[in-house]
């Protein structure tokens, strides 16, 4: 099963999530399949290069949103 979630990176006290397409099975931060945005908590717009095309087309073939993802999403006003 394919689920969207976020994997970290970024270093300490400094943390960059990336939102990713990756197989259920896979470690948080595994090989994914896809990434699909990227989220930084600490600047003013966390929020960047979301790609709403993929995220859309994941959805629609059966992925499964984690659920901070959705929330994030809807944070920023982005309907899928």
């Amino acid at each position: 099963m394919i689920k969207i979630r976020m994997a970290k990176g970024g270093r300490k006290h400094a943390p960059i999530f990336t939102i990713v397409a990756i197989e259920s099975r896979n470690a948080r931060d595994g090989r994914c399949i896809e990434r699909l945005g990227k989220y930084e908590p600490q600047k003013s717009e966390p929020l960047s290069n979301v790609n709403v095309e993929s995220l859309k087309t994941w959805v629609k073939n059966g992925a499964q949103m984690s659920d901070t993802v959705a929330t994030l999403l809807k944070r920023q006003n982005i309907k899928l």
